[in-house]
């Protein structure tokens, strides 16, 4: 039997060194040259740092040691078109797809010269060393082992409009469409493109309200996916005081940053919060001042401050009106390698926090912080009085139910997406957590364990609802249902999954702190038709988001094709029919 073991490691063994030779030889002609190797640096960090590093597995694998795996030809390639590659049958990129469960975005428009740049930057980064990591419990491979079940419910919706390209030379996805939200006085929606415009929608045809890059020169929108023109809320007394929020990324040292961390941490990007007052607040396009109210640093371009909003449910009088509800991502700094930046009250990443934008008594003074929330009277003076909950990887969507209840979706690493009721100075977990289960955030980060036995001591909350990665990638944060035209979806809170465009529900009557909702699948028809999101798209990602009018109707944006849908009836049809 040794032997026989023997024989095979050998064989092995000469089979790997042969095909990491032959790698290795065919790749001996990549540019060594500074010049290349800064200018394909300078394209990664604006196409590539987003999804990929070189040290820990997140959106996508790190890319740390690959032009020793593979050759520059299967590289450059892979880059321009990941699907054709998945597609051609090609052995690792469907095990990459079968790992990720989603497709990266091609990028036909580079030139052979950048391709050959960005592959002498990534040939100057070795394979990372092996993490020695003592867990606690059995790894679960499959966290969730049960399945989500599709429900009867199908629901119809048409095409509201079509929104203009914003990518180059017709890239994918055309447009970067993710927020619909609404005017509180007017009721007029508004649609944000995180390339850099806000549209306003007049007879459902969308013209430019906001263009950040014209109003703010240091504007940028790359890397992509969640940086550029992040979120936008406009105050509830906005008719009147003119008073518009935004947020947007600028490059590293634009301006001094009033959240920040020591130097010896790179900075790729800041986050920008910024107040505007329209000179005209009924004007059909902006114009007017601007003045900043806070700046972050973050240590990659994902996980960013994707989401402000105000309470609406708020009325003068009650403790949330005119607060402004802002939730900061931990900026990549878990997956980096820097986990102590966040799951802190003195830090500013992976929380959710709340301020009185028109208040004072902040410690830059450019906005103010509300006596009543929790750890403005703490002892420990380096608390921020500025954070209501914490613990939170990418607070993707916040949104309040009818009953006045915070909820939160959190944007999981490897294997958690979560719908999280959200309550004031609560401990939501990551990176010590991942929903319900531990994660070793020093360790391998696509790894979960079960929950110790002193658990409780922990005194962290877990989700209200939550999916593993066998059912979708990103978490989409929705709504729940508070319009009058489709009485099948009262009570439901819809959400979905951003990629795979996969749509669910749970019944809110079922949410209830410290145990789970049941997540149903739900499906929607065009023209009576049933469809899903990929058939409409035509891509195999998706990029869904979510969207509300004043009057509580639903609405789904698609980036890919930049179209704009409304929900505007349902059934219930058998489940073997669909």
């Amino acid at each position: 039997m040794k032997k026989r073991i023997l024989v095979i490691l050998t064989v092995w063994f000469l089979f790997y060194c042969s095909a990491c030779n032959s790698v290795n030889s065919a790749n001996n002609n990549i540019s060594t040259d500074s010049v290349t190797i800064n200018k394909g640096e300078i394209s990664f960090n604006q196409h590539c740092s987003g999804c990929h590093n070189f040290s820990q597995d997140g959106i996508g694998p790190q890319l740390g040691g690959l032009t020793t795996k593979v050759s520059a030809e299967w590289i450059e390639h892979f880059i321009k078109d990941p699907q054709s590659v998945i597609k051609s049958g090609d052995e690792r990129a469907k095990q990459l797809y079968k790992k990720y469960r989603t497709f990266m975005p091609s990028f036909p428009t580079f030139t052979n010269d950048e391709l050959n740049q960005i592959v002498s930057f990534l040939n100057t980064h070795k394979l990372p060393a092996t993490k020695v990591t003592k867990e606690d419990g059995k790894e679960l491979s499959d966290p969730i082992p049960g399945k989500i079940k599709s429900s009867n419910l199908v629901v119809e919706m048409k095409e509201v409009t079509q929104f203009p390209p914003s990518s180059d030379s017709g890239k994918l996805p055309l447009t970067r469409i993710t927020k619909l939200d609404y005017q509180p006085n007017t009721g007029t929606s508004f649609v944000l493109d995180l390339r850099g415009k806000l549209y306003k929608l007049q007879d459902n045809k969308p013209s430019v309200y906001m263009d950040m890059a014209k109003l703010k020169p240091k504007f940028v929108n790359e890397p992509g996916l969640a940086t550029g023109f992040g979120s936008f809320a406009f105050h509830p007394q906005f008719a009147t005081n003119g008073l518009i929020y935004t947020t947007h990324t600028e490059p590293p040292g634009s301006a001094k940053a009033d959240f920040a961390y020591p130097d010896s941490i790179k900075v790729t990007l800041q986050w920008v919060l910024t107040e505007w007052k329209a000179d005209n607040p009924a004007a059909a396009t902006f114009s007017g001042k601007g003045r900043e109210l806070f700046r972050v640093n973050m240590v990659a371009g994902i996980h960013g401050v994707q989401e402000i909003t105000f309470n609406p449910l708020a009325k003068p009088g009650n403790e949330d009106y005119g607060l402004l509800y802002i939730g900061i991502g931990d900026g990549g700094s878990v997956e980096n390698g820097f986990p102590f930046l966040t799951h802190s009250r003195e830090k500013i990443w992976g929380t959710t926090i709340r301020i009185n934008p028109t208040g004072k008594n902040s410690r830059n003074g450019q906005y103010g912080i509300p006596p009543q929330n929790p750890f403005t009277k703490s002892q420990n003076s380096k608390d921020l009085g500025e954070i209501y909950a914490y613990g939170f990887r990418n607070p993707h969507r916040i949104t309040w139910s009818k009953s006045g209840r915070m909820l939160v979706c959190n944007i999981g690493h490897g294997n958690i997406e979560s719908v999280n009721l959200v309550m004031k100075g609560h401990d939501y977990g990551w990176p010590v957590r991942e929903g319900s289960f531990v994660l070793n955030p020093y360790g391998e980060l696509n790894k979960v364990y079960p929950l110790p036995v002193n658990d409780s001591s922990y005194h962290i909350t877990y989700p209200i609802a939550e999916y593993d990665h066998d059912e979708g990638k990103a978490i989409s944060g929705g709504f729940e249902y508070s319009g009058t035209s489709i009485p099948e979806l009262k009570g439901k809170y819809l959400f979905g999954d951003i990629p795979t465009g996969r749509l669910f529900y749970i019944d809110m009557s079922d949410v209830k702190q410290g145990r789970q909702a049941i997540i149903k699948e739900w499906n929607i028809s065009v023209d009576g038709k049933v469809k899903t999101l990929t058939e409409l798209c035509g891509t195999g990602r998706v990029d869904v988001h979510f969207g509300r009018d004043s009057r509580g109707e639903l609405y789904l944006l698609t980036k890919p094709d930049g179209k704009l849908y409304k929900l505007i009836s349902a059934t219930k049809t058998p489940v073997s029919a669909l």
